[in-house]
This record gives C-alpha cells, sequence and structure tokens, in this order.
C-alpha cells in the first residue's frame, strides 16, 4: 500500500521560500556616481533620491536579486552602449540620441538652469537663451546631453563653446572660480551642491564667489529614467519582464506617495 506524507506548513513555507530566493535573477543596475542630491558616492555607499527610488521598487519584485552599483556617467552610459550593463540612472529620455536605450517610465522632473558668475553677468545682459550667451564657456557634467539634434544645431549657431567636466561640485567651483562663464544644470542639484560648499568650504575660493552666481536662464524640465540597454538581447533575456515589473512598482509608488517621501527625506537639513 502507498503511503502519503503530509509536510508540516512551516516547512512547506520554509521550501516555497527556499525556492523563491534560489529562482531569483541576480543583475546589477549602476547609478550615477557624482549626481547629488539624485546618485552620488558618500562614505563609500550609493545614495541619492534616485537610490532610494530604484531600491524600493526592486525590494517589490523578489524574482530579481537586485546590486545597486556606482559609476561616472560618461562610462555608465558607454556600457550601456555597449551592452556591457543592463541599466543605468538617471538618463533623460533622447531617443534618436541614444537609440540603444529603452527607458522606464518617468522617476522623476528635473529643472535645467543655467547659472552664470559675476564677471560674466557685468559684461552682458543674458535674456535669451542660448542667443545671448554666443561665445561663452559653458560648463555641462561629462556624458550629459542638453537636447535633441534641432537644440544641438542651435546651440552650435549661437557659437556656444562647452566645457566637459565630471559632476556638480567640480564644475561650480570652476564657476566660481571663472574658469567657465556659465554652468548648465538641474536646479536642485546645483543649489543642494552650493549649500554644501557654503558649510564646508572650499579651498581658493572665496564666500563673495559662491554669493555671486546667480540663475539666468530656465530651460526645459527633463524627467530621469531607468535606462535599460537593447544590445546584447542573449544576455538579458529577462529584459522585458523586468522593465514591466519595474514600472508597474514605479507606478504604485507615485500613486502611494512613496517617491515625494523619499525626495522629502533627502531635502531635510
Amino acid at each position: 500500500m502507498s503511503r502519503m506524507f503530509i509536510l508540516p506548513a512551516a516547512l512547506c513555507l520554509f521550501i516555497a521560500a527556499g525556492a523563491r530566493a534560489e529562482a531569483a535573477t541576480p543583475l546589477v543596475i549602476y547609478g550615477d556616481d557624482d549626481y547629488p542630491p539624485y546618485s552620488y558616492v558618500e562614505h563609500g555607499q550609493l545614495k541619492g533620491i534616485y537610490t532610494e527610488i530604484v531600491r524600493e521598487a526592486v525590494q517589490s519584485m523578489p524574482q530579481y536579486a537586485v546590486q545597486l552599483r556606482p559609476v561616472p556617467w560618461k562610462r555608465g552610459v558607454l556600457m550601456l552602449q555597449t551592452g556591457e550593463a543592463f541599466a543605468l540612472y538617471p538618463p533623460y529620455s533622447w531617443r534618436s540620441e541614444r537609440p540603444y536605450v529603452r527607458y522606464s517610465v518617468p522617476l522623476l522632473m528635473e529643472q535645467l538652469v543655467v547659472l552664470c558668475n559675476r564677471d560674466v553677468l557685468a559684461k552682458r545682459t543674458l535674456r535669451q537663451w542660448p542667443a545671448d550667451y554666443g561665445g561663452l564657456h559653458i560648463g555641462v557634467n561629462a556624458g550629459f546631453l542638453l537636447g535633441d539634434a534641432r537644440q544641438t544645431a542651435a546651440l552650435q549657431e549661437a557659437r556656444i563653446v562647452f566645457d566637459t567636466a565630471k559632476g556638480t561640485r567640480t564644475n561650480l567651483l570652476k564657476l566660481m572660480r571663472g574658469r567657465i562663464d556659465c554652468y548648465v544644470s538641474d536646479r536642485l542639484s546645483a543649489q543642494w551642491e552650493l549649500q554644501r560648499i557654503r558649510r564646508e568650504g572650499a579651498p581658493g575660493t572665496p564666500v563673495q564667489a559662491i554669493q555671486a552666481i546667480q540663475e539666468t536662464a530656465q530651460l526645459a524640465s527633463q524627467q530621469g529614467h531607468l535606462g535599460v540597454t537593447e544590445r546584447r538581447p542573449a544576455a538579458y533575456p529577462y529584459r522585458d519582464d523586468f522593465i514591466e515589473q519595474f514600472n508597474a512598482a514605479i507606478v504604485r509608488m507615485q500613486t502611494s506617495g512613496a517617491i515625494r517621501r523619499i525626495v522629502d527625506r533627502a531635502l531635510l537639513p
């Protein structure tokens, strides 16, 4: 006679949990290592608003074992282009300029602005972007795109000279020291970094130089996303499912107010 053995309920749950853990797909998502307060490294840890948004979203996706790692932005974009990286945050959606990226639903809205130093403001009136900025040296973060092909052509016609450097802090210090005339940045990122420079100080940078920086133009708002590579599909057979699950998690966070709470916590003094 055959016998039927019934496992205790607790043991069944343990076995099921173990099976789910073993089945979780490991993957790495990269984040910008120098874009505070959105994504940055502090004391060896990847932090920031986007980092917390992505971390909370993937925690609701137990089928994936996600590790977040920092990367210099320009290198991270190249890794998406080659397919070396599966995903990177937080690119703007420039689909024609980066056809190798598939974008998640928007994570957050950013407001781009132009900041200029006192020497430039004393010499010319800056009312219209980009027409009034011709011949000026404008700082941008390495790997940063200011717009699509049409916007790029307008900038070239205005004879603007772009000067790239790694990260918001580096560009702001260059602006204060007169090494660039203006800097295009997300407003919140620039304000956050300026507050830190005021609090901590910066060698060779007088307080007057910090106070003399002014916002001269407001550019288009941009939304940050999680960017997933379209390259090497065989290496990432889970890509479509991951994007679907991630998008659903972000929508839930937007509806529940979780993203707003993450932003508010990050901006606490």
